[in-house]
């Protein structure tokens, strides 16, 4: 199913930026707790005062452990981010196929819905926006090739599952409201860890209303 492309193609843990690959399972398992710590630290004290140091008491690890994974707080936090956004891909993906919209506007639902709950449950993800990680890397860094790769994939489930028009137009469309979502979601849990519903209600009328002047009512 289409759906399942939005979890395929980018590797979930930037590997590449890791010092040592996550080959054995134990391996695998330290790194993700090296992650969880790190995600504790930033909800806490936000990502610009996170130190390798804290992330390695935080885990019970040795420093020596953190580098040996992470050379740097920074491919730490590019890994914490890239981990968020991939469990916010399968999250979406699960919501839709337990949802089994049968509209357009209910599978773009799914994906704000799933995009709100990651707020709540996941740690370091209020911290590390969405479309930062979607669209560059840390600051001066310089955007690949991948920039916009969950509005691309998701225009293409929208085609290919519900219709809407393929092409360049759709794409641009769904990154507008990615946009739009991310900045008035973001607000949403600026202040309340529940998420602010004024402006979770608010990031829907205007992504439907968006797309509906452009593919018609989404009833």
């Amino acid at each position: 199913m289409p759906i399942n492309d939005l979890v395929t193609g980018q590797n979930p843990t930037s590997a590449p930026l890791v010092r040592t690959e996550p080959i054995q399972e134990r391996s695998a398992a330290r790194i993700d707790a090296l992650l969880d710590a790190a995600a504790e630290v930033v909800d806490e004290i936000g990502f610009d005062r996170l130190t390798t140091a804290m992330v390695a008491e935080r885990a019970g690890a040795s420093i020596g452990t953190v580098y040996r994974y992470f050379p740097d707080r920074i491919v730490l936090l590019q890994a914490l981010r890239d981990r968020a956004v991939q469990r916010y891909r399968v999250a979406v993906v699960a919501a839709i196929h337990d949802a089994e919209p049968e509209h357009w506007w209910n599978a773009v639902e799914c994906a704000i819905d799933a995009f709100v709950q990651m707020f709540r449950s996941e740690p370091g993800f209020r911290i590390i926006r969405f479309t930062d990680a979607e669209r560059s890397g840390m600051p001066g860094e310089t955007p690949s090739d991948d920039d916009d790769f969950f509005a691309h994939r998701f225009a293409e489930i929208l085609s290919d599952e519900f219709g809407l028009p393929a092409g360049d137009e759709l794409k641009f469309r769904l990154e507008i409201v990615v946009e739009i979502s991310d900045s008035l979601i973001n607000r949403a849990f600026l202040i309340d860890p529940n998420g602010d519903e004024r402006f979770i209600a608010e990031a829907r009328v205007v992504a439907r209303e968006y797309l509906e002047k452009r593919y018609g009512d989404s009833e």
